[in-house]
């Protein structure tokens, strides 16, 4: 029973870190529908320049400025790279795959500056744990679950109660009639990318911290763990999102913490683990889990 409750409390850290990730997938698609690879160099930017500014700075003040400036960068991105395609409905393919680009190129030259070493982010939880009962849970993992809760809550009040958030639920259900309507959505968009920048600058600090063993040039791949989960909750969806982060987070450390018994599946397992539910999902619910009705295809 006592591993069944630090596997399910892994589980619910893991899928609250995700679900920062995976909101940010949500919001870029839904203010203009690209599916944004470069996530995962937007998280591995994020987090190096936490590890380079902290002795400076300290832990606070360099995880604040590395929130301002990846947000920043990711809407930058789309103004001066994405926007320049085009912003038509026809052009968000074109933009997806210029994502990809933008990835291979963010990646190459952060991972040229961090090499092949190992960069602590300065954390004041280190390798701290606390009892929690009979389970014993790192200080890590209780703060992710904390701050992603307080990040999560302000991203929905942003949604749900600001004039930018109204506009992008108009965008979102009729582009052409809310640019009718007044709504500038390349505006819209752009300040959907700073959202998506921060909050992914925000998952590297949890990503990289205690039990893991601290950032490295191939971090940001683990942004892609959170594209099933956004993937799951219908794309368009953030109360989806943050279901399917849960879903993946959970799958995953279950995975893990029961390894042996599920021998006959390999050893690498855990690492496909959350596409192998996005599949099974998509087999029964093609459009995801929470898609409007009559979305299309995932």
């Amino acid at each position: 029973m006592t591993g069944l409750l630090d596997n399910l409390l892994n589980g619910v850290a893991l899928g609250s870190v995700y679900a920062l990730i995976a909101l940010g997938f949500v919001t870029i698609f839904k203010a203009s529908g690209v599916l944004s690879f470069a996530h995962g160099s937007l998280l591995l930017l994020g987090g190096y320049l936490v590890a380079v500014l902290h002795d400076d700075l300290g832990f606070a003040g360099a995880l604040a400025l590395a929130v301002v400036v990846t947000a920043l960068v990711a809407g930058a991105l789309d103004r001066l790279v994405l926007q320049r395609v085009g912003t038509d409905s026809h052009a968000a393919h074109v933009q997806t795959i210029v994502t990809i680009g933008i990835d291979i190129i963010l990646v190459t030259d952060l991972a040229r500056r961090i090499g092949g070493d190992l960069l602590t982010l300065g954390d004041p939880w280190g390798d701290s744990v606390t009892d929690l009962g009979p389970v014993t849970v790192a200080d890590s993992r209780i703060a992710a679950i904390v701050v992603s809760a307080v990040a999560i809550a302000g991203a929905f009040a942003l949604f749900r109660f600001t004039p930018w958030g109204l506009s992008l639920r108009a965008a979102a259900e009729d582009a052409e009639a809310a640019a009718l309507m007044g709504v500038r959505l390349t505006r819209v968009r752009a300040i959907a990318w700073c959202l998506a920048g921060g909050l992914a600058a925000l998952a590297a600090v949890f990503l990289v911290a205690f039990p893991a063993p601290g950032l490295e040039r191939t971090t940001g791949q683990i942004a892609l763990k959170a594209f099933p989960a956004a993937i799951l909750g219908g794309m368009a969806s953030p109360v989806g999102a943050l279901v399917g982060s849960m879903l993946i987070g959970l799958t995953e450390a279950l995975v893990a913490g029961y390894q042996s018994d599920l021998h006959v599946l390999g050893e690498g397992f855990g690492d496909v683990a959350p596409y192998a539910v996005m599949v099974l999902v998509l087999l029964v619910r093609p459009t995801g889990l929470f898609a409007a009705r009559g979305a299309a295809r995932v």
